[in-house]
């Protein structure tokens, strides 16, 4: 999401897995505070919860930069980048994400958007005119059978909100690696608390005015939903976000990203623990045929980057 700058330091150490630990549990919990606070009765409309989410955050980030004295003002292709990368993954990702867990399971959206690294290899493949290798297209074709085996119970169901659902979550993973791809060819300058900053800001716009054209209802948020809302703000979006950026400074990052390993796996055992979604034959075979995708295309994507 930010810039980063990988660390040629190869010791691991505590201190420095420590962000990451953070990262591997909140931003597990994030897809079930997600659940918690649109499921029917909870009383926050989607696109109205995931404005508020970043909206405030974007306020203690910039508000905490600024006291730092970090460099404030972006350049104007760096506004660019920021409104572009901030629509697509916050706006796009999220917000679609978000929609689709008023009907989805919170453990199947994690892992539908664990696809995020399929999808951007695609895109830059695509970009660079690059014929993808024999490995990488196997990785692709086991990890979209997977999505595939978890889109089965919602087609055989017929259900139309759960195949829109499947939809958005497939759309929400693309715009997320459509939008880390654009800022990884367009890198900002901005301190990297500061650009999460702007783009939070420019993503939660881009919500705001997505629910006030679709017309969402005033929301009437139940305590839990509060109790999801502040989760979100504080623990998913400020501290988790910084906690990741930091173990992209600290770690190499063939170690930094296996967070997208581990977040699905444990958002399907929080899902099942807390909220009592079923856990089928279709969720585990889908889960790991996505897994083993995402596995190698990173193998692929960093093989001899050591």
């Amino acid at each position: 999401m930010t810039d980063q700058t990988e660390s040629t330091d190869s010791t691991l150490t505590l201190k420095k897995l420590s962000p990451l630990l953070i990262v591997y549990v909140f931003w597990s919990f994030t897809y079930l505070a997600i659940r918690i606070a649109v499921r029917e009765g909870s009383g926050f409309p989607p696109f109205i919860l995931a404005a508020a989410r970043y909206l405030p955050a974007a306020i203690i980030l910039l508000a905490a930069s600024a006291l730092r004295r970090q460099r404030m003002k972006p350049t104007r292709q760096e506004w660019v980048t920021l409104i572009l990368s901030g629509v697509l993954m916050l706006g796009g990702g999220n917000g679609l994400v978000t929609w689709s867990e008023q009907h989805a399971d919170s453990g199947l959206a994690a892992l539908l958007v664990a696809a995020v690294p399929i999808w951007a290899m695609l895109i830059e493949a695509s970009a660079d005119r690059r014929r993808p290798s024999a490995r990488l297209v196997s990785a692709l074709l086991v990890g979209f059978g997977g999505i595939a085996l978890l889109a089965v119970p919602g087609m055989v169901s017929g259900v139309r909100a759960d195949v829109l659902s499947i939809l958005a979550l497939l759309i929400a993973g693309f715009s997320w690696a459509l939008g880390s791809f654009l800022q990884s060819r367009k890198p900002v300058g901005l301190d990297p608390v500061v650009s999460a900053g702007y783009q939070m800001l420019t993503g939660g716009l881009a919500l705001l005015l997505i629910s006030l054209v679709s017309g969402e209802p005033r929301p009437t948020p139940s305590t839990e939903a509060w109790l999801a809302w502040l989760f979100l703000v504080l623990m998913g979006s400020v501290i988790t976000h910084t906690a990741y950026i930091i173990s992209l400074k600290t770690l190499p990052i063939q170690i930094a990203v296996t967070y997208t390993y581990v977040n699905p796996v444990f958002a399907v055992l929080l899902g099942w623990l807390v909220l009592d979604e079923q856990i089928t034959f279709w969720t585990l075979g889908g889960m790991v045929l996505v897994l083993l995708g995402v596995a190698g295309v990173f193998r692929e994507r960093y093989a001899g980057k050591k």
